[in-house]
């Protein structure tokens, strides 16, 4: 017999959290790809924000990932390593 030592709401909350900040940070690179298509530079502070936030995540994918010319395809590789994250995360919470 197994006893359930983890509060079945702190397993609600702790899945809820993860796909808010999925949801967050997958928007936040969306709009960064996008602001970064026109001249706004780093003059902003929705921009310096928005890589702030977003930094952490690229900024690692850029170092392994080959350069294709002018195009960053970091930004389309973290959105899809986001949702397979999450989504890993998301189901190794056992089920209520």
């Amino acid at each position: 017999m197994v006893v359930a030592l983890v509060n079945p709401n702190l397993i609600i909350v702790l899945g809820e959290f993860i796909k808010i900040f999925a949801f967050v940070l997958t928007w936040a690179i969306i709009i960064r790809a996008l602001l970064s298509w026109f001249s706004i530079g780093g003059v902003q502070p929705v921009f310096r924000l928005l890589v702030e936030i977003t930094e952490p995540v690229l900024a690692p994918i850029r170092r392994v990932l080959p350069t294709a010319g002018m195009l960053d395809f970091s930004p389309l590789v973290a959105l899809l390593l986001i949702q397979v994250i999450s989504n890993i995360l998301l189901s190794q919470l056992p089920r209520l």
